[in-house]
């Protein structure tokens, strides 16, 4: 009879398989099932394009880049890191087609990675286009961890297993107080000293602001004291590259592994790839690699054979070639293994932990960073590899993503970090926060967090507002820089929400008028203050379509000369992890229903709600949002402190 823990990751193989088919269905519905032209309605197809250059990358792959020359405006789905093939229109066929990974993507050019080292004949002949393909990479990798876990008997891992299901409690050594790191407070101190205290498991839990990942970092580097090598994990390629900087600047020998297009510009040095062709053998393996394609294209000569002597050249020049590739690959191995033996922290996501030169290797220590964002069957690919975790993340932060809502309901959703949170003692929280005024901080303290965070006296009262400005009638005519938030309300002002019919997103053109009005009434009066330094504005919804609709009337405001640093539209999930001196969220939903949909979803708006450093303005209709708790409270939050405003003020 299976035990707890057995049942529970046989019912996550089920839930993955339920996940993996919704995913394809959303695909095919986007992709496989369209015509061209809806294809690039639906932003998964540009056709046509032209190849603007093309040369050799690192790891000597192609690396061309493209514009569209249609549908300049049109919203796409394409970002870094996702594959996608590039085809011809001409003779369709699976043969006119080359796989690649996007290395940067932006509104109408993208530079792509080919896993190829030239282009064919037909890319040549036009009507070219670019696809996005469905990735069953990561669906594969998690359910082979899966299926080992469960079969795992008398191993560390099966302790692991054993340990994250409740039945056997986590063990410390005892805490060593001498460690002091004198860059971190009182709370990271105890967090790296909990850390390096754990046999098995430890969380550190990071809220917004407070330092999570500066604190992971000086666990890694006190661990290196003692283990030679650790694995450094993160969910997104980003994370990764963010947390490789962090090492890097400690002084730490970091092995970046991934993709190319997938890596940083700034750490391509730290990647195997680039590595490689700066070891002292590179010019011994890119000559082998010429003298084989020369014997390539001289085998190549002999199409038509009619002689035995034709014939044996033939296969001589392929001879030749072929151990020339040979030798090249045994070169590169060499170089490759002894990057993988001499580097102290090998950063990765959790799928390129499966890179064949990390087959054979067990770590002691994994440390895993915004671990809320990894599914469960995720985080176990590189677990399989270590002893013991310590895990970093937020789980009232952004939760991974789930497209199906049965394996949602089913607690597909559920990451480790979330069960872990609950094992006695297994957490240390991390209580001072650096980045946001302590109004801002105190509705998602107080909702989230217990009261048990504090805002740092370097913000803690940090306005836009100069330290000194006129008094009189400083309340009225400096009200926007003064008031650190606002909500705005739009009940009764017949801001109706509209949906599209064929994305089925939401937007809000009322909400979006008032958002640009207010900004550029608070750009005013900052302008008057006449303070030198810019500010950084972010406007966020958490509805594609009203981001765009957001985005296009950006695009009709004059702000040339205006006090500003930096202006982003994104939606929520596009803001994880950063920060703005000023943050605009637009929540869209307004009916006679109250129905506010994935608004319920009060971990995505957490995070909405923490990227401010400044000043928070919330726009939303309190009469359809605000029968839910979450809303409520914050709305009684904001009439309590002043910061409530009806949008009839700003109409006329």
């Amino acid at each position: 009879m299976d035990s707890p823990s057995i049942k529970h990751l046989k019912l996550l193989k089920e839930l993955l398989l339920i996940e993996r088919e919704e995913d394809y269905l959303q695909y095919k519905e986007q992709f496989l099932k369209a015509g061209i032209e809806r294809r690039k309605q639906n932003g998964v197809t540009w056709y046509p394009i032209q190849i603007l250059n093309d040369e050799l990358g690192y790891g000597d792959l192609l690396q061309i880049e493209v514009e569209r020359t249609t549908n300049l405006d049109m919203p796409h789905h394409f970002s870094t890191g996702k594959n996608i093939s590039l085809f011809s229109n001409k003779i369709p066929h699976d043969a006119n087609e080359i796989i690649g990974t996007i290395k940067r993507s932006g509104k109408n050019k993208m530079l792509i990675i080919l896993h190829a080292e030239e282009l064919p004949d037909w890319a040549y002949d036009g009507k070219l286009g670019i696809n996005i393909q469905f990735d069953d990479n990561s669906y594969t990798e998690m359910q082979k961890a899966l299926d080992t876990i469960i079969n795992a008997r008398n191993c560390k891992q099966a302790e692991l297993r054993e340990l994250i299901a409740g039945l056997q409690k986590p063990s410390f050594e005892k805490l060593d107080e001498s460690i002091i790191i004198p860059q971190l407070n009182l709370s990271q101190n105890r967090a790296v000293r909990h850390a390096l205290a754990a046999n098995d498991i430890a969380v550190i839990h990071g809220p917004p602001g407070t330092g999570k990942t500066t604190t992971l970092v000086h666990a890694i580097r006190l661990t290196l004291q003692t283990e030679k090598q650790v694995l450094v994990c993160a969910p997104t390629n980003t994370a990764v590259d963010l947390l490789s900087e962090k090492l890097l600047e400690q002084g730490i020998n970091v092995l970046r592994v991934g993709h190319p297009a997938r890596i940083s510009e700034e750490l391509m040095g730290t990647s195997v790839d680039g590595q490689v062709q700066n070891s002292s053998y590179y010019k011994d393996i890119k000559s082998l690699r010429k003298t084989a394609e020369e014997y390539f294209r001289m085998a190549g000569k002999y199409k038509r054979v009619f002689g035995r002597e034709d014939a044996q050249q033939r296969a001589a020049f392929y001879s030749e070639a072929k151990n020339c590739l040979k030798e090249a690959r045994l070169l590169e191995d060499h170089v490759v293994n002894e990057l993988f033996v001499n580097a102290q922290v090998i950063c990765c996501t959790p799928v390129t932990s499966t890179h064949r030169a990390l087959n054979k290797k067990t770590f002691n220590t994994l440390f895993f960073d915004e671990a809320s964002q990894a599914l469960e069957p995720m985080t176990w690919i590189p677990l399989l590899k270590c002893n013991r975790v310590i895990f970093s993340g937020d789980h009232f932060q952004l939760p991974p993503v789930v497209k199906s809502i049965d394996a949602k309901k089913e607690g597909l959703d559920v990451t480790l970090l979330d069960t872990c949170m609950k094992l006695e003692g297994s957490s240390s929280l991390l209580t001072r926060q650096y980045r946001m005024h302590n109004a801002i901080m105190s509705f998602s303290n107080a909702y989230f967090y217990k009261n048990e965070l504090e805002a740092d006296v370097s913000v803690k009262d940090e306005t836009l507002s100069p330290h000194r400005l006129p008094q009189r009638g400083r309340e009225e005519q400096f009200a926007f820089l003064e008031s650190p938030v606002e909500l705005i309300d739009t009940a009764g002002c017949s801001f109706d929400e509209l949906q599209n019919p064929e994305t089925l997103s939401l937007s809000n053109k009322g909400e979006a008028d008032l958002l640009y009005k207010h900004l550029n009434l608070l750009l005013e009066q900052y302008e008057y203050t006449k303070q030198e330094q810019k500010i950084s504005i972010g406007i966020i919804s958490p509805y594609k379509e009203q981001i765009e609709l957001l985005k296009e009337k950006l695009t009709e405001q004059d702000f040339t000369n205006k006090p500003i640093s930096e202006i982003s539209v994104k939606t929520i999930d596009g803001f994880q992890g950063e920060e703005r001196d000023v943050i605009y969220i637009s929540l869209v939903r307004s009916n006679t229903n109250s129905e506010i949909g994935f608004l319920s979803d009060i971990r995505r708006m957490n995070v909405a709600l923490t990227r401010a450093k400044k000043k928070l303005v919330v726009i939303m209709d309190t009469s359809t949002v605000g029968n839910h708790p979450f809303y409520k409270a914050f709305t009684e939050y904001c009439e309590k402190n002043g910061f409530y405003k009806s949008a009839w003020e700003f109409l006329y």
